[in-house]
């Protein structure tokens, strides 16, 4: 007994492990070795398995390719549908799908946005083809049409009108307040038909204080009355006319309606 006793005491020194843990350690030793054993055989059943889950990821990836196809012809057309009301209507947008060899959790395809602002040139990535006043109005017409499928639920919009005015200011705001309707969108702007358009109007000012030391900036929301005359003030200028508070009232009962 006692020669059995350093036995397994000698045992446990050797494997590092308490001598009441021995057995589980020798039937994880006898597992083990029954599956280098079988080795062979749950190889061949392993490969079968990844072969089988293969088949089935090109069958999805590829009825997803499809999908995304469709989808984008979609896209596409209702894209380039809004862009004419918005100054581009020499311009094209379009959704370029490459499908790669390399797989992954979301398919096979690398999709990139790309547009063509002019006949007659080469379309490329939007990010990089488009100028800043371009890319917010594309960015703007993608919005618009996605605005119910998960979109952003505010959208922050800084001078999208910059350089234009009149009837594409005016469909600018049209499309802010379509997109309004879904999610919360704010817009920087300079332009009164878009401001006219908007459900809550701020004034943003900067004050000098200390002499100049320091500049306050304040943000407060306009009543119906002091909005006319911001309008009005967009409209003429540092001299507030009686015909530019008339042309703000028009355009804020023309956004009402």
């Amino acid at each position: 007994m006692e020669e059995r006793l350093f036995a397994l005491r000698a045992a446990g020194r050797k494997y590092h492990v308490q001598v009441d843990d021995l057995a589980a350690l020798g039937r994880r030793y006898a597992a083990d070795l029954a599956l280098l054993d079988a080795g062979a055989d749950q190889l061949i059943v392993l490969e079968a398995a990844a072969h089988e889950a293969k088949e089935r990821y090109v069958t999805a990836a590829a009825a997803l390719s499809d999908r995304r196809r469709k989808a984008a012809e979609k896209l596409d057309k209702a894209v380039n549908a809004e862009l004419k009301p918005l100054k581009l209507e020499r311009a094209r947008f379009s959704t370029e799908i490459a499908s790669e060899q390399a797989a992954g959790p979301h398919g096979i395809d690398r999709i990139e946005f790309w547009v063509k602002t002019n006949p007659g040139t080469r379309p490329g990535p939007m990010m990089k083809v488009a100028s800043g006043g371009e890319l917010a109005r594309f960015l703007l017409a993608l919005k618009v049409v996605l605005a119910d499928r998960g979109s952003a639920p505010t959208l922050v919009f800084d001078e999208i009108d910059t350089g234009v005015g009149g009837a594409v200011a005016d469909a600018i705001g049209v499309r802010l307040t379509r997109l309004g309707r879904r999610v919360q969108a704010l817009a920087v702007t300079h332009a009164p038909q878009v401001a006219a358009r908007a459900d809550h109007h701020y004034l943003i000012t900067k004050d000098a204080l200390e002499k100049g030391k320091r500049v306050a900036t304040r943000v407060s929301e306009l009543t119906t009355a002091s909005r006319r005359e911001e309008i009005a003030r967009m409209l003429a200028g540092a001299e507030i006319t009686e015909e530019a508070r008339a042309a703000a009232e028009r355009l804020i009962r023309a956004a009402a309606g």
